[in-house]
C-alpha cells in the first residue's frame, strides 16, 4: 500500500482582536510622533509614510481626536502639544457663522445684568454686538475688555493674572477666590469641541478651569458653538453639556 501525501494548503496567518489593537495602537502612537516632529501633515501623507490605507489613516485620526491628542483641520492634522491656536486665527474660522450666533445670543442678555464672558472668539463677537446698557461684564479676554472698556454704561471686570499673548487672554490661580464676591447671572462661553457623549473640551487646561468655574458659579449659562464643534474632543475637559442651561448653535437638529 502506498503512502497517502497529505494535503498541502496555504492560508493567511490567524490575527485576533488584540494583535489587531496593539497593531492599531502602535500606528496610532506613530501618528503623534509624526506629527510632533512635523507639526502638521496630510492625510495622503501619513497614509504613505505608514504604508496604510487612507481610510484607515483617517480611522486613526478620528480616534487620535476624540482622545484629545490631534486637532484636524483642512485635510490636514496637527498635535496639540504646540497649545492653542491663537486667537487671531480662531477669530477668522467660521467668522460669519459665529458673528451670527453671538447675534442670537442678545436675546439672553437685559440692563442690570452681571455677565462673564470666557476668551473665545465667539464672545468676543458678542461683546462688539452688546448694546451699550447698564451691564457688569466679567471676563478672561483681552479683546473682550478691549471692547467693554468704550462703553460707558457697563462696569467691566477683568480676572486679571498672567496674560497668555497667543490666546489673547488672563490666566489667574486665584480665580476661585475672585469669584466668591461676583454674582454671576449668565455665563457665555463656547469650547473647542463637543465629543459624543457630551463631554465639553478646551485646547488649554487653564481655560478649561476658567469655564467649569464659572458654570458651577453662574445662575445660568449659555453656550454658543458652531457645528464645525460637535464630535471633537481637545486637551482638556470642561465638563458635561448637561451642565449648561441652554446652547445656540448652527448645526442642524439630529
Amino acid at each position: 500500500m502506498s503512502a497517502t501525501t497529505p494535503a498541502i494548503s496555504i492560508r493567511k496567518p490567524k490575527i485576533n482582536a488584540a494583535h489587531k489593537e496593539m497593531i492599531k495602537t502602535a500606528r496610532q502612537q506613530a501618528i503623534v510622533q509624526l506629527l510632533k516632529s512635523q507639526q502638521s501633515i496630510t492625510t495622503a501623507a501619513l497614509a504613505a509614510e505608514l504604508a496604510v490605507s487612507v481610510e484607515t489613516i483617517r480611522r486613526d485620526l478620528n480616534a487620535l481626536q476624540m482622545q484629545g491628542k490631534i486637532i484636524r483641520r483642512h485635510g490636514r492634522a496637527r498635535t496639540l502639544a504646540d497649545g492653542s491656536e491663537p486667537f487671531r486665527a480662531r477669530l477668522k474660522s467660521h467668522y460669519a457663522d459665529k458673528a451670527d450666533i453671538a447675534r442670537h445670543a442678545l436675546n439672553w442678555v437685559e440692563a442690570g445684568m452681571t455677565l462673564a464672558l470666557d476668551a473665545s472668539s465667539t464672545c468676543f463677537h458678542l461683546a462688539r454686538q452688546l448694546p451699550d446698557i447698564p451691564l457688569t461684564v466679567f471676563t478672561n479676554s483681552l479683546p473682550v475688555c478691549e471692547v467693554m472698556a468704550r462703553r460707558q454704561h457697563s462696569e467691566l471686570i477683568c480676572s486679571g493674572g498672567r496674560l497668555a499673548r497667543g490666546e489673547r487672554c488672563y490666566v489667574n490661580p486665584a480665580l476661585a477666590s475672585l469669584l466668591k464676591s461676583l454674582e454671576i447671572d449668565l455665563f457665555i462661553f463656547s469650547c473647542e469641541g463637543i465629543d459624543g457623549n457630551g463631554e465639553m473640551w478646551d485646547s488649554t487646561r487653564h481655560n478649561a478651569a476658567f469655564k467649569a468655574a464659572l458654570l458651577r458659579r453662574a445662575q445660568q449659562s449659555l453656550l454658543l458653538i458652531d457645528k464645525s464643534k460637535f464630535y471633537r474632543a481637545s486637551e482638556a475637559s470642561i465638563g458635561n453639556l448637561s451642565l449648561v442651561t441652554q446652547m445656540i448653535t448652527d448645526a442642524p437638529h439630529p
